[in-house]
């Protein structure tokens, strides 16, 4: 084996913590290890549980009811929105002008209150898709709020009718000064997939492309609006046109938008994406950075992680797993520790392919390590 040059000055206290051989012989790996943070603790890593709801969330055959928006909390109740559509789902091989396609296809944006955040009322439609012809006429669903000086904002995702294989979603925006509505919509999308992929062919295939674009050149998802630094820093999951499987997932990634007013303009930051990995958007503000949790695809998932800056990630924590589409609980004092608002909140799980219910999840710090029978501390 090649010898490897190093430049790299080790103190005998690096060398006696990470157990390095040879100071001159340095492995990839012994390399990154010397970067790590020496004050990183346990206080990022968490396990977690999964419990049902009673009230008008518990499992309802037929109905489907996903993606839990974040709570927040109106006159002692908990308020939580979600997306709600009827029957099962016949996919694309049948009549999709007509036919549901996906579980999250014709859905509208319901939201429903509970005191105690087991037992919920649902109260009715929050905000209901577009009159046919609109950018949102198809489906509403994958909803967000955010509370900001006495207004209320939901972004979620929109999808155009006919919702073919190619269809492109977008995102939209509501308002209101009430959680009980009425909601004001946005007329256009406030974000839109970048528009540098070339399809190949006219075949209703995704996977088909002359170029691929950028990471979000297919579909902009799971919306998530946080003020930040006094800008408004719009999340999101980005899907490509021509979408690989890499690292054992689906090629995902993260971006993010910036806007100086919740109602936009939201540009697009051009060190986009942010994240090589992740699934829904779950993110939330610490130490005056932005952390966020990464799950399901790309080589970074199952891992928790922050920027000092909301744009530049660093991995804190590798975790078991996590609870499917967070609704976290924005009534957290996120400033107490790093996962405070992952301490409880909402998720959603499949009964079946065609029906989704709403449940409650838990979570707990993990400080230590023991073997099965082993006493005492480590």
């Amino acid at each position: 084996m090649t010898p490897q040059k190093q430049n790299i000055t080790i103190t005998d206290a690096q060398q006696d913590f990470l157990g390095i051989t040879n100071k001159d012989k340095l492995s990839a790996a012994s390399k990154r290890a010397l970067l790590w943070d020496p004050n990183l603790g346990n206080e990022w890593f968490f396990d977690y549980a999964v419990s049902d709801l009673k009230g008008d969330l518990a499992y309802e055959e037929g109905v489907v009811r996903r993606d839990p928006s974040a709570m927040i909390k109106h006159d002692g109740k908990y308020y939580v929105w979600y997306s709600k559509s009827v029957g099962p789902t016949q996919g694309f091989a049948g009549d999709i002008e007509n036919d549901k396609v996906f579980p999250w296809d014709r859905c509208d944006i319901w939201y429903a209150t509970s005191v105690d955040g087991i037992t919920w009322k649902e109260e009715g439609v929050a905000v209901a898709r577009g009159e046919k012809g609109a950018y949102d006429d198809r489906s509403v669903f994958t909803v967000e709020i955010m509370e900001y000086e006495g207004m209320y904002y939901l972004c979620y995702q929109t999808v155009k009718s006919p919702y073919n294989v190619r269809v492109k979603n977008q995102v939209g925006l509501a308002w209101s000064n009430s959680p009980n509505g009425p909601w004001t919509k946005s007329k256009e999308p406030i974000l839109s997939p970048a528009n540098n992929g070339i399809w190949k062919g006219t075949e209703d295939n995704r996977f088909a492309v002359e170029k691929k674009g950028d990471f979000d050149s297919h579909k902009v998802h799971d919306p998530c609006i946080l003020p930040y630094k006094g800008k408004f820093y719009l999340y999101y999951k980005g899907e490509q046109m021509g979408e690989a499987i890499t690292f054992g997932g689906r090629q995902i990634r993260h971006g993010v938008a910036i806007a100086d007013n919740p109602k936009g303009p939201y540009i697009k930051s051009p060190y986009n994406p942010i994240s090589n990995s992740g699934h829904e958007i779950c993110v939330w503000p610490y130490n005056g950075g932005i952390a966020s949790l990464i799950t399901t695809d790309g080589p970074e998932k199952n891992t928790v992680q922050w920027a000092p800056d909301g744009i530049n990630f660093e991995i804190k924590a590798v975790v078991k797993g996590a609870p499917h589409a967070i609704g976290l609980n924005r009534t957290a004092d996120t400033e107490k520790e790093p996962t405070e608002i992952l301490r409880w909140g909402l998720t959603h799980e499949y009964k079946t392919f065609d029906y989704q219910y709403i449940r409650r999840f838990t979570t707990w710090r993990i400080t230590e390590h023991k073997a099965k029978g082993e006493k005492g501390e480590n």
